[in-house]
């Protein structure tokens, strides 16, 4: 990719890392002019946010507080990669999940 195709969507990748409304509002935002570096960032904060919602749900049940604060841990360095990732202008895949999130969401 070159300089100006991740200058450009350097904005939307950041956004799309704030968990439960980001990946909304950078699809919003890349819908018209699809810019490869803000789809690849997308791909990684929706992926994210899914595994947050699904991983919360999921240990919900437990009520414990280590099973919680070890999600939250999880899910925060994520996503603090990812946003790091975004704003340094680097196409990383995120740690464990990253290549599962870009071939399941490669339509966007």
């Amino acid at each position: 990719m070159d300089n100006q195709t991740i200058k450009e969507g350097k904005t939307i990748a950041i956004i799309s890392y704030i968990l439960l409304f980001g990946p909304l509002i950078a699809i919003s935002m890349n819908s018209e002019n699809k810019n490869p570096y803000a789809s690849f960032h997308l791909r990684q904060g929706l992926g994210l946010t899914i595994t947050f919602i699904l991983l919360g749900v999921s240990i919900s049940h437990f009520e414990n507080f280590m099973i919680a604060a070890s999600m939250w841990v999880f899910i925060s360095v994520l996503a603090m990669y990812g946003i790091f990732s975004a704003a340094m202008g680097k196409t990383t895949n995120l740690p464990i999940l990253g290549s599962l999130f870009q071939k399941t969401f490669k339509s966007l």
